[in-house]
């Protein structure tokens, strides 16, 4: 019988109690215990950021997380962005700036630059590169992503 440890996690506003092996991905625990599929998987090797995730406000890669040390914390993925059915204006300018072809970087890319626009809501397009470079596009050439992130700062800056 395997060991398990009951954490308890704050998951898009929400509080989840699970009991969990203490080797238990915090990509795996989000997917496959918690149903939350939008954090992908794809490539095992921390390189890609598919699975980008904000873990107290700040990015992580959530397949170099455990699922235990996120215990007690606030974890954020790209289901708890949206407002019921109003998109968020990073999800809103990746649809408008097309800032997307096949999806799957897409909600880890989301993520990044999300915490890129907290900590500098007015990057250029230099900073955006930057923010986003721990994260793998095999489709784009990334300037619609630029774009996209761009669009996303202009629509949540201040009136």
């Amino acid at each position: 019988m395997s060991e398990t440890v009951p954490i308890t996690v704050r998951v898009n506003g929400r509080e989840r109690t699970a009991a969990v092996a203490p080797r238990l991905l915090l990509v795996h625990f989000l997917r496959e215990s918690l149903n939350l599929t939008g954090t992908h998987v794809g490539c095992d090797t921390s390189q890609c950021g598919a699975c980008t995730v904000l873990l107290d406000g700040r990015s992580v890669k959530s397949c170099t997380v455990f699922a235990v040390q996120a215990d007690g914390e606030e974890v954020q993925t790209i289901e708890g962005l949206a407002a019921g059915d109003d998109l968020h204006p990073l999800q809103d300018g990746f649809w408008e700036e097309h800032g997307l072809q096949c999806g799957y970087c897409t909600p880890g890319m989301i993520m990044s630059a999300l915490n890129l626009l907290r900590e500098n809501p007015s990057p250029d397009d230099a900073r955006i590169r930057e923010g986003i470079s721990g994260n793998i596009c095999r489709c784009t050439g990334y300037q619609h992503i630029v774009n996209a992130i761009r669009n996303a700062a202009e629509r949540m800056a201040p009136a």
